[in-house]
């Protein structure tokens, strides 16, 4: 059997890493390996189709094959994330494996091109040498903060219609660092969810208060900050409560943490979604797990919308009462308040440095403050829009000089 034809009938058998068959690389790789010498444009045309595939990832085959194999959701990683024996029939079909893709991951262009009889130039790509079980072995062992499947690729995920959990390419890059203010009501949510990236017991978080004082800022940098110590969040709409049972479902048996992230939540009358969260909350829809928490923002303290005057039961004590407590359901309550005249200015300062504006602080001020009045109050979503709009106007000035 030659090289070429080992390649391709190992790739035939593949097991463990079944579904990376599907994959353009490797599918065109396939297709090469079953294809006839004496078929040269055939062959031309899969090694081609290999090279534009790799292309739009790396230069480099071995870096490609790594990712690949080290990121890939298969049941050897899952059973390992959740702390599961690997039975050593599993176990040897895994290594054979990792040998062929560590082999494949060598495979230089000279390799391919000693199968053709062609004076065409075609594509080249590099290689370097690799023990993929090692660098394996070496993944699996830190498993917890890199995950698997999506979840090794991206750190912030959405949901769709049908609930199923959608990667986020381009997320909002904010970190803890990036932050201003608010230094207690940041440091209580962030230690909780350094209790959750420990295995300790975390809560569910309601972070409530004024529009526009970093609420959802706060959780999106947590995110950002911690996602290389196995943290994760998925952000859900309150129309998509339902799908929370079975998006645990799904994360059950995964190594890494999750923050489900519900923001501006309020209820209007008779919502069906109140009853939805009230049940995720007590616990009695799903089985509190200790990789996850909810945290959710909201402009309102109780959540829900109370009107009166109607003469319906709204008056009565228990129904009102009820409303409330859903708020008290939420192990942790964040309160953020519109930052007074002296914390607003030392937000505005600080993102001013952060962001290159040079101006002097007296007229930043000034500028600051007539803003703000423009937007009905000082909070940190005015002194970053204020910022942002003055960088633009010192970029222009640049330019025209």
């Amino acid at each position: 059997m030659t090289p070429k034809e080992t390649i391709g009938y190992g790739l035939d058998a593949l097991v463990i890493f079944r579904s990376l068959q599907n994959d353009p690389v490797i599918r065109s790789l396939m297709q090469f390996c079953h294809t006839d010498r004496t078929n040269l444009p055939a062959q031309i045309r899969f090694y081609s189709a290999m090279a534009a595939a790799l292309y739009e990832k790396t230069d480099s085959l071995t870096d490609y094959i790594k990712t690949l194999v080290l990121e890939h959701e298969q049941v050897c990683a899952v059973r390992a994330g959740a702390g599961e024996e690997i039975p050593d029939a599993m176990k040897q079909c895994l290594y054979t494996e990792l040998d062929l893709f560590e082999r494949i991951a060598m495979l230089t262009p000279a390799h391919l091109q000693a199968e053709m009889v062609s004076a065409v130039p075609l594509p080249v790509w590099s290689v370097y040498k690799i023990d993929l079980k090692a660098a394996y072995e070496k993944r699996t062992a830190d498993i917890e903060k890199c995950g698997y499947g999506n979840f090794a690729k991206f750190h912030m995920f959405t949901v769709n219609r049908s609930g199923e959990i959608i990667p986020v390419e381009y997320p909002d890059p904010i970190k803890m660092t990036d932050m201003v203010g608010y230094e207690r009501e940041r440091h209580e949510a962030e230690e909780n969810v350094l209790a959750l990236l420990d295995g300790n017991y975390a809560m569910n978080v309601l972070l409530s208060g004024d529009a526009g004082t970093g609420k959802s800022a706060t959780v999106k940098a947590l995110a950002n900050t911690y996602a290389d110590k196995g943290l994760r969040l998925i952000e859900l709409t309150k129309d998509q409560l339902c799908f929370i049972p079975q998006i645990m479902d799904k994360l059950c048996r995964n190594p890494l943490k999750f923050i489900l992230f519900i923001d501006d939540l309020t209820f209007s009358e008779d919502d069906p979604n109140f009853g939805t969260l009230k049940a995720i909350l007590e616990g009695s829809i799903s089985a509190r797990m200790k990789n996850t928490v909810i945290y959710a923002t909201s402009n309102r303290r109780h959540i829900v919308k109370e009107t009166f005057g109607d003469g319906n039961d709204k008056h009565e004590n228990d129904t009102v009462q009820e409303r409330i407590s859903l708020s008290e359901r939420f192990g942790i309550t964040i309160t953020y308040s519109k930052p007074q005249k002296q914390l607003y200015l030392e937000i505005v300062n600080n993102l001013a440095k952060q962001a290159g504006l040079h101006m002097d602080e007296a007229e930043l001020a000034m500028k600051a403050e007539q803003f703000a009045l423009c937007k009905s109050g000082r909070s940190a979503r005015a002194a970053r829009q204020i910022v942002d709009q003055l960088l633009i106007l010192q970029n222009k000035k640049k330019e025209s000089d």
